[in-house]
């Protein structure tokens, strides 16, 4: 199953919230904790996760390449590696799901428009019912 990449969360992100991810990240910072705030987190830890899975893909890559004697200390390594790089796709896995699903059930607020010059036209005053002859006795 493919996922939103750190990079297209935040061209979410920003799309949404109608500014760069900087100019968010500093704004965020000085505001209460909200969505913003929780976007912005699982955008970094999207994003580390990515980076961690490079990492130990590329580590992973060099612990197994051909030719390299692999002994008891080198399994370690290499059953370290893969567990650390499970793990970051389980991180990826998640926050990317869960940061696309927010983004897609949010919509950008449309901007209000200004004012018009000119005022309606006042509205008419509600009729006034007629009154009824006095009942006779």
């Amino acid at each position: 199953m493919t996922h939103p990449t750190a990079a297209e969360i935040a061209a979410r992100i920003e799309d949404l919230y109608g500014a760069e991810l900087s100019e968010l990240e500093a704004y965020a910072r000085d505001q209460a904790p909200g969505m913003l705030a929780a976007l912005l987190g699982s955008h970094r830890t999207l994003a580390f996760a990515e980076q961690s899975i490079t990492a130990q893909r590329e580590r992973l890559q060099h612990l197994t390449r051909p030719g390299r004697q692999i002994g008891a200390h080198e399994v370690s390594h290499i059953l370290d590696c893969a567990r650390r790089l499970a793990e970051a796709v389980a991180v990826r896995d998640t926050q990317a799901t869960t940061a696309g699903a927010v983004l897609r059930s949010l919509g950008r607020a449309p901007t209000a428009e200004p004012p018009t010059t000119s005022a309606a036209p006042p509205l008419p005053a509600p009729p006034v019912p007629a009154a009824s002859p006095a009942p006779s006795r």
